[in-house]
């Protein structure tokens, strides 16, 4: 039982006076069990809030993301999907996947309004991205959706020998069937593929250099990703990934791992229509399952499917100044 200096230390549910408080909760994604995954803090109500606000809101959560939900009228929320914005510790972004399928799932929680057939779009600056709920979440306050990314963007193809050294890595490394390329749908990272996972754990990019040398080639972060072999994931064939950014690694990267899908399935590595589990985070201690398939139409690369668990932690309310 709780004692009673924790009994005086529970948080009041009002406001301090002269502030307004705005609710917020905090999931965990691409994960079934809380406490794993990448973790999402997403606010309500958040209509009128400046641009600086929610920069600073993002902040004072330091996770990779933070969004904020502004709700519209029914009418244009059915046309136009829920407006969200997202936000990391440093800037605004035009689309990612772990704070789509994340906010995604709050509102199918706590706003069961706005989701219909068991569906909702949201409206990201990127455009219009559609989620769909189904029941392979595995436990019950968890909910599993898949979201559907715009098609791919095939940008520069990268020389893999001024490649390896940005990722702290040899030549050898690399798989020397596939040529790392900036991929995007959305967001644009460079996707690489290894030989091992063995070599994916030395990963260490060398963000001083490889920062500035992407931007000049159309991309933003390097996407690592390598075949683990010997291993069984069910029926699916198991990739790992890493994504190191902001001097930091994050443990789940939805919109990455829908350009990974697409150059997979480009390349021929990865049969169109095929579903594979990429696992990412295991080195941070943050395991996270992504649920990966693309297909090729008309010899493009198209219906870029990303989809995973997202389970609650925790909610409360955010006092402004």
């Amino acid at each position: 039982m709780p004692g009673p200096l924790l009994h005086n230390m529970r948080m009041s549910s009002v406001s301090p006076p002269g502030r307004t408080a705005l609710d917020y909760f905090l999931v965990d994604v691409f994960t079934s069990e809380p406490l794993a995954g990448n973790p999402l803090a997403v606010v309500f109500d958040t209509v009128g809030l400046a641009t600086e606000q929610m920069q600073a809101i993002a902040k004072e959560f330091n996770f990779s993301e933070t969004t904020f939900i502004q709700r519209s009228s029914a009418e244009i929320e059915s046309r136009e999907g829920v407006r969200v914005r997202i936000f990391t510790t440093q800037e605004e972004l035009p689309f990612a996947g772990h704070p789509t399928l994340g906010t995604s799932s709050v509102l199918k929680l706590h706003a069961p309004e706005t989701i219909r057939d068991n569906a909702i779009a949201l409206a990201l600056n990127v455009g219009k991205v559609p989620v769909q709920f189904s029941d392979q979440a595995g436990r019950a306050d968890a909910v599993f959706g898949e979201m559907t990314q715009r098609d791919p963007d095939f940008g520069a193809t990268l020389n893999p020998s001024e490649v390896f050294p940005l990722l702290g890595l040899a030549l050898a490394d690399l798989d020397d069937t596939l040529t790392p390329q900036i991929v995007s749908t959305g967001n644009a990272f460079a996707i690489v593929m290894l030989r091992s996972i063995e070599s994916l754990a030395r990963l260490k990019v060398d963000h001083d250099v490889a920062d500035p040398w992407l931007r000049e080639r159309g991309g933003r972060w390097f996407y690592v990703i390598a075949p683990m072999s010997g291993q069984q994931g069910g029926p699916q064939r198991v990739f790992r990934a890493r994504m190191q950014f902001y001097g930091g690694e994050d443990p789940a990267t939805g919109s990455a791992a829908g350009c990974a899908i697409s150059y997979l399935v480009a390349q021929g590595a990865v049969r169109s229509g095929e579903r594979i589990l990429m696992r990412q985070g295991v080195e941070v201690g943050r395991p996270s399952d992504l649920f990966l398939s693309a297909k090729t139409a008309h010899s493009r690369v198209a219906d870029v499917r990303v989809a995973g668990s997202t389970v609650p932690v925790a909610n409360g309310r955010i006092f402004l100044p």
